[in-house]
């Protein structure tokens, strides 16, 4: 084996490196396996490039999880407003199946909306793919995020929808009782049976009981002889009295406005004060009555005045007494008569009631 090597710079490594190049040999196994790596390499890539999937890829993957995929399979397309943005990156089903999370692989260069829905488009003469409906957020989703789902209609209704909107409608409504009308069987039990009787039966009732007030209050509402009316009546009445006594009233209001208006003339203040000092002299004047210390006060409350007093009187009614009985004894007329010699009263009489006499005491 010879080489073509330029010698002009390194003479020297040129010789050695043909010295020992005759002796590198490269055997067949070598090279059948150097060949099948490459070829499973490209098997590979080429796999992976028909899934949609790209070894040397930046798109963005976002995840969205479905109850039925309808059909969808990898690389898929994905579009948005009927371009397309992507492809299916991935399906992978919950173990109980009952969600199938689904990765779609979007072109980085494409800002999608975080309230943006992805739904599914089945197309049964062709591929199935998944349309997003971008919504108005400000927020964009970023790799790895998840983005909202909705189930797709299905391309029988879009259908009907367009040729009889009314019937697709219909059929809606009609499916929604149906729904309905189940989850009200699945819920009701005998017990709640039997107190939806017992609630209808007091429904009755109370149906029965409304009918009679209704009577009652259609009564009371007759225009001639109801309790409204008569009412109504009364209270005309009452308004045509006040109409007629107006200007009574008006003046009745006139003279309350000038006699409120004197009321607050008045010095009210002034008078309060002048009736605060009445009652602080006379306080005063009864503190002075209460003590022993004045004239008042000893007469009040000095019980030796009213002995002497009563002591006074005794001593008058028995005075008179005994004036009265021996008149001779303090006036003579006679010339030659004689005085009386009879004794003086020591108790008054028992005619002088209104002033018994009353003996002292003495107390040592």
């Amino acid at each position: 084996m010879q080489t073509n090597i330029p010698t002009r710079r390194h003479p020297k490594l040129v010789i050695e490196v043909r010295k020992y190049l005759p002796l590198v040999k490269i055997s067949n196994e070598i090279k059948v396996g150097v060949i099948a790596i490459i070829g499973l390499l490209c098997l590979f890539l080429g796999y992976n490039f028909l899934k949609g999937k790209r070894l040397f890829d930046n798109s963005t993957i976002i995840l969205g999880t479905y109850e039925n995929v309808q059909g969808l399979t990898t690389s898929n397309p994905i579009t948005i407003s009927g371009l397309e943005v992507g492809s299916v990156y991935g399906i992978k089903p919950a173990k109980d199946m009952r969600s199938i999370s689904v990765q779609m692989s979007i072109n980085p260069d494409i800002n999608i909306p975080k309230n943006s829905i992805a739904i599914i488009k089945p197309n049964p003469l062709g591929v199935t793919s998944i349309e997003i409906k971008l919504g108005d957020a400000n927020v964009y989703l970023k790799n790895k995020d998840t983005i909202s789902t909705d189930a797709s209609p299905g391309l029988l209704e879009d259908v009907m929808k367009k040729v009889d909107p009314v019937l697709y409608e219909v059929k809606k409504a009609v499916g929604s009782i149906d729904t309905l009308l189940l989850n009200v069987n699945s819920a009701i039990d005998p017990a709640t049976k039997s107190n939806l009787q017992s609630t209808i039966a007091n429904l009755n009732k109370l149906t029965a009981s409304l009918i009679i007030s209704a009577a009652s209050l259609e009564s009371m509402l007759n225009a001639q002889t109801g309790t409204v009316a008569k009412t109504m009546n009364n209270l005309n009445t009452i308004t045509s009295n006040l109409a007629n006594n107006n200007d009574k009233i008006n003046h009745v209001m006139t003279n309350l406005d000038v006699t409120t208006e004197k009321l607050s003339k008045l010095e009210l203040q002034q008078t309060l004060d002048t009736l605060n000092s009445v009652i602080s002299h006379i306080n005063t004047s009864m503190e002075r009555l209460n003590s022993k210390d004045g004239t008042m006060g000893l007469l009040l409350n000095d019980p030796s005045l009213y002995r002497n007093l009563a002591s006074t009187s005794n001593k008058l009614n028995l005075l008179l007494d005994d004036m009265r009985l021996h008149p001779k004894r303090y006036l003579s007329f006679s010339v030659f008569g004689k005085k009386a010699k009879n004794n003086p009263l020591m108790v008054p009489l028992t005619d002088t009631l209104n002033a018994p006499y009353i003996i002292e005491t003495k107390t040592d």
